[in-house]
């Protein structure tokens, strides 16, 4: 009869603890695996469209077509191998233990340090550190074979081996002289909070999230990268006038030297209230970027980076820049940037009520091997990570439905600004300099692109472009 049991009555029968484990385990590989059969029918997309689609014909000559397929069929290759790595990886930590074996030797570390088990926040500081060693020594050659391998196969990448420890490790520091000081005082508000120590601890991330926000791009921002003034002239003109047309309150215009690192180009603006910056990347320029220029002598700074003439032409022209200025100053005009943030804030006091509500269940901790103590950091990490992520991936494909939506608002108002000509042709143009391959599966897009694919962007445009 024993044998006879049914799957659920022997499930049942199992204590709450196990129960828990073996659901969070089963979700992370049902997650795993759906997101690789996805990335299955995208890689058969790149394998087997060899041809320049007719519709694509006026916007990509079969040469660039042809080098973005094999770019993205190496980025897809290469991420089904780390997707896998990631998800094995994370498996026999959980089964082996990994995590309160963690927890004991920070105790250890802290206790041959002259803090008993009392001095809980110092032994999570200390988890907190190996955890993220760990995490960076793992993924080291990962990023390595990404950057040095697929990037420089297709011409993307402009670092030296020099340059990129120098950076991994400035990154490093600076991201534990964040995290570290921040976790400390969200485990003591969390401690002394009483009842309603939920909404402090809210209150909390909302101030340092608000507060990195602003220091971001003026201190940790130029730590990696340099930001010069756009010099006067023609470009930095008609950005102030368009800012002015729409009431934008700019203050600063920063050009950065992204083609230190890479030869994908971006643009963004920052900041709080009546000062608000743009940023443009060099790469996005046509007269800054360094990949149009010959090679110079090797000064110092030619010693970090490479510049190479692979994607000869590269950056916008100043009509199609201010487009694609237009389109992100569209974001903050329609209130994408408000609607955002309203919506993280939320989501995170939702996530930290339902945390109070949880952090008292003993089962949650005896699941992941922490029997006889419940530290609160460990808490934090096994509900926000595990017990949530269900309704992570369904908030994650809301926001990028949202998301969607908002990037066709936002040309639409690129649009109204009198810019759909030029965007039209600078969309084309950065697609062509990123080697973004314009053809995908529906489902594959439907569930990760937070920006719609170029074809419907530029069929959108298409109408006002012919007017």
């Amino acid at each position: 009869a024993r044998a006879m049991a049914l799957p659920g009555e022997l499930w049942a029968e199992l204590p709450a603890e196990k129960r828990i484990f073996c659901s969070v385990l089963l979700f992370s590989w049902a997650v795993y695996l759906w997101e690789a059969f996805l990335a299955h029918r995208q890689r058969r997309v790149y394998r087997t469209t060899t041809h320049v689609p007719q519709e694509l014909g006026q916007i990509m000559d079969s040469e660039t077509f042809e080098k973005s397929r094999l770019y993205q069929l190496d980025k897809s290759t290469f991420s089904f191998w780390s997707g896998l790595y990631s998800e094995v990886e994370g498996t026999m930590i959980l089964l082996c233990g990994g995590i309160p074996f963690l927890w004991n030797l920070s105790g250890q570390i802290s206790g041959r340090a002259g803090f008993g088990p009392e001095y809980e926040i110092v032994q999570s500081l200390v988890f907190l550190l190996l955890a993220t060693l760990f995490s960076a020594v793992t993924g080291l050659p990962w990023s390595l074979y990404n950057t040095f391998v697929i990037e420089e196969k297709h011409g993307f990448n402009q670092q030296t081996l020099g340059f990129f420890f120098k950076d991994a490790i400035k990154k490093f520091i600076v991201t534990q002289c964040i995290l570290l000081p921040v976790t400390s005082l969200l485990l003591y508000i969390i401690k002394i909070g009483g009842d309603y120590f939920f909404i402090y601890a809210w209150l909390f991330t909302l101030v340092v999230s608000l507060v990195l926000v602003t220091i971001y791009a003026d201190y940790i921002a130029p730590l990696f990268d340099k930001f010069i003034p756009l010099p006067e002239g023609e470009l930095k003109q008609q950005i102030e006038t368009m800012a002015k047309s729409i009431d934008f309150p700019l203050t600063k215009v920063y050009v950065v030297e992204g083609s230190k690192r890479s030869s994908h180009s971006n643009a963004y603006f920052y900041g709080f209230f009546k000062n608000k910056r743009i940023v443009l990347f060099d790469t996005l320029l046509e007269d800054y970027s360094a990949l149009n220029k010959e090679p110079a002598g090797e000064d110092g700074e030619n010693e970090e980076t490479k510049s190479k003439t692979k994607n000869k032409k590269q950056g916008c022209k100043n009509e199609e820049v201010l487009a694609v200025l237009g389109h992100e100053l569209g974001h903050w005009k329609l209130g994408h940037t408000v609607k955002n943030i309203i919506i993280s804030q939320m989501n995170s006091f939702l996530c930290f009520f339902l945390f109070a509500v949880l952090i008292g269940r003993k089962e949650l901790f005896a699941a992941f091997g922490f029997y006889d103590t419940q530290p609160t950091l460990i808490g934090l990490m096994i509900i926000f990570q595990f017990i949530f992520s269900p309704y992570n991936e369904v908030l994650s494909f809301c926001l990028t439905v949202l998301s969607r939506r908002f990037e066709f608002q936002a040309d639409s108002f690129a649009k109204e600004l009198g810019k759909a000509k030029d965007l039209y042709s600078a969309l084309i143009k950065l697609n062509k300099d990123n080697l973004g391959f314009p053809v995908s599966d529906w489902i594959f897009s439907m569930w990760h692109y937070s920006h719609p694919p170029l074809l419907e962007r530029l069929q959108a445009l298409k109408d006002a472009k012919q007017e």
